[in-house]
This record gives C-alpha cells, structure tokens and sequence, in this order.
C-alpha cells in the first residue's frame, strides 16, 4: 500500500479550443484509503485517474506514491506505467479474447517477470477472492458481464499492487449486476485495505464506496469530504446539485411574508434569512411530500406551497411526481400509500399542496456559499 500526493498538477489539451483539463490541483489520498473522484464529463476526474496512471503527462506538478516521485514536471520524473506498481480496472474490461480467464488474470504477472509458481499461487489465491475460481478455465466470451468485470478486478489486484485505480468500472454492468459488483468491490476492500482511487459519476457508487469523496469541476476540486459530509453539507450549489438535490427552491420575503415563484409559503425562513430578503435551498425529490388541498398534515416548522401536477408515474411502493409552482419545476418521490388512495388519482393538471421540512433543505447566500446544511437549518423547528 502506498499514500498518494499529488501536487500543483495542471494538464492542458491543446487544438483548436484549447483546455484545462486539470487545473493547479492538490490532493492527499491516505495510505489504505478508497477516494472517489466524482463529478459530471469534462470535469477533469479521468485525466486525474490517467495522470496518476502514467497514461497522460501533465504539462506541471508533481505526483507521488510515498516517498517515491513517479512524476515532477520541474526534475523531468516521468515513470512509465508499467514501473508504477499499479493495478486498474477499466470500464470495458479489456480482456484479452483468445487468452483463458487464467491467462488475462496472470497477464500483470508475465510483464513483471514473476516466476511461474508464485504466479500460479498469486492467480488461485484473487481468483478465490472474487470468487471465480471455476471460471478459470473459460474464455471472456463464455462468461456474463458480470463475470468478466470480476475477472478485470482480479487482474487489477493479482500483482500486489501499492495502487490500484477504477475508471468507472461499473458502467456497463445492468442495476442488478452494478450493485452485487458494487458490494462485493466495497467488501473487498474492507477485507484487503488496498489503496484505491475510483473515477465515477453515479453519486450513489460514490457514496456507497468512497471514504472520502472529490468533487470536481472544472478540472479543479469543489469539494472533498467524507459521504456523510458531502451528503448533509455540500459545500455549493454545484455539488448538491450533482449528488441529487435537483430542486431548487428561491424564496422571497415581501409584503411580510415568504413566496415562491409568486405562491405565497406557509411556513417561517427568518432565522435561516439572517437579514436578507432572498434565500436560495436545495433539495432532494424524496424530501418532498404532496398533500391533498385542505388537508392539515404537513408538520409544525414545515414549508408549505401550492403546486399544479405536470406528471405521476407509478414505482411500486413510490410515485415519482413531477409538479410546478410558478414556473419553477420540482420532483418529488413520494409513498404511493394504499390502492385507491388519494396519492394514485394523482394525474396531470391536478392541484395539491408541496411540503419540505426546512431540516431537508440546504441553504445558499448570494455567493453560494453554504448557510445551513441539511439537519441542521437555524431556527427550523422540525
């Protein structure tokens, strides 16, 4: 295991609209820690990944496993990949057609001239780990995709890597697969303490596998805190949109009261407002709750507005609902309650009543800076 620094790195693309592909960036990954590199295309994650990997040069900084400089712009240090003691696993798998499940697990082996025995002992040994020891003798086009992932992963891990890198592995997995892949790579590191770094745009991978999470932008860190943090406290408005709090809500105080795109809210925002007359929140969609118009039920301390419904689709135990107040669009996701409940006759054009309670709300100032997080709005009430 080996911690990671990296330094004052800037990468550039050149062409005809020439980039920033990364951006003065500073990062700490800890020896034994699993960082997820999360944010949308274009935000700089996979250049990052491919920097530390040695498969991209960057033009300054510095990179380092340890004590160990395997790249420094300024020193001229550029250590090929192959000297880098690193495992990955990529998004395609990249396993060799006419090679066994043996042979692509061992191909890291072969390159670092391990001998044949120890080799063998190190290919049962991962092959045990991620449980694909009866495959061993197949080819990747007689396994599922699962399979194969499995297979990308083992190789990943068979040469005792100090590091091991994940460039968006799960992608082209379907749900069912992503999430027993997803548990079985966050078990596996529990069990190996390998240090990794995983390059993702699902927030839910990011949360479920990273102790530690680096949102990016622009090439550059937005935010970089554990899950929990990053979930209850996003930094700006840029990262709580990106890890799922896609409503967002602008209230206004005039005429001695608080509005919505010009609907009137029941409910207070003094004490989060500190003063100002505009308080801009984000929230997620199963924050969100419908009532019926009339009906008391929405809790002391909520918010409360009307709204008009654009659409309702049935997920089983929820409804996903999609309304409007004003102009400004909300999701929700909400109990589908009994057959023949109020929540199933929700259809377009319908009128209802919007909750949030303020302790589901994060709060920005006009320099989307963070007021209040979720849980712990001033003077919220409940």
């Amino acid at each position: 295991m080996a911690n990671v620094r990296i330094r004052s790195l800037t990468k550039r693309f050149g062409g005809k609209t020439p980039t920033t592909a990364i951006d003065d960036l500073d990062l700490a990954i800890e020896e034994g820690e699993f960082l997820v590199l999360l944010g949308p295309s274009g935000c700089g994650k996979t250049t990052t990944l491919r920097c530390i990997a040695g498969l991209e040069t960057a033009e300054e900084g510095a990179i380092s496993f340890g004590e160990r400089a395997v790249f420094d712009a300024s020193r001229s240090i550029n250590v090929p990949p192959n000297k880098r003691n690193i495992g990955m696993v990529f998004q395609s798998y990249a396993l060799w057609p006419h090679m066994t499940v043996r042979k692509n697990i061992g191909y890291p082996l072969r390159t670092r001239r391990v001998k044949r025995d120890q080799a063998a002992q190190w290919i049962d040994d991962v092959a045990a780990l991620v449980d694909t020891t009866p495959l061993l003798d197949r080819y990747p086009a007689q396994l599922s995709g699962g399979q194969q992932q499995r297979i990308a992963l083992a190789r990943g891990l068979v040469a005792r890597p100090e590091l091991v890198l994940f460039d968006e592995p799960l992608s082209n997995l379907d749900a069912r697969l992503r999430d027993q892949v997803r548990t079985e790579i966050h078990e596996l590191h529990g069990r190996l303490g390998f240090t990794a770094v995983y390059v993702t745009h699902d927030q839910v991978e990011a949360l479920a596998l990273g102790d530690r999470l680096a949102i990016m932008r622009s090439g550059a860190l937005e935010q970089l805190a554990p899950p929990d943090v990053i979930f209850e406290e996003p930094a700006t408005e840029y990262v709580a949109g990106f890890i799922g709090m896609g409503n967002r809500l602008v209230f206004e105080r005039h005429d001695g009261a608080w509005w919505l795109d010009g609907e009137r809210v029941d409910g207070d925002l003094d004490g989060i407002a500190a003063g100002s007359t505009t308080v801009v929140a984000r929230t997620r969609p199963e924050d969100l709750d419908l009532l019926e118009p009339g009906r008391d039920g929405a809790g002391p301390g909520a918010l409360a507005f009307p709204v008009t419904v654009l659409d309702a689709a049935f997920g089983g135990r929820h409804l996903d609902v999609a309304v409007t107040t004003g102009t400004t669009r909300l999701l929700g996701r909400i109990d589908a309650g009994e057959r023949g409940g109020w929540p199933r006759t929700l259809e377009r054009e319908r009128h209802a009543v919007a909750t949030v309670k303020p302790r589901d709300l994060a709060f920005y100032d006009g320099d989307d800076r963070l007021v209040s997080g979720v849980g712990r709005a001033v003077g919220a009430g409940v």
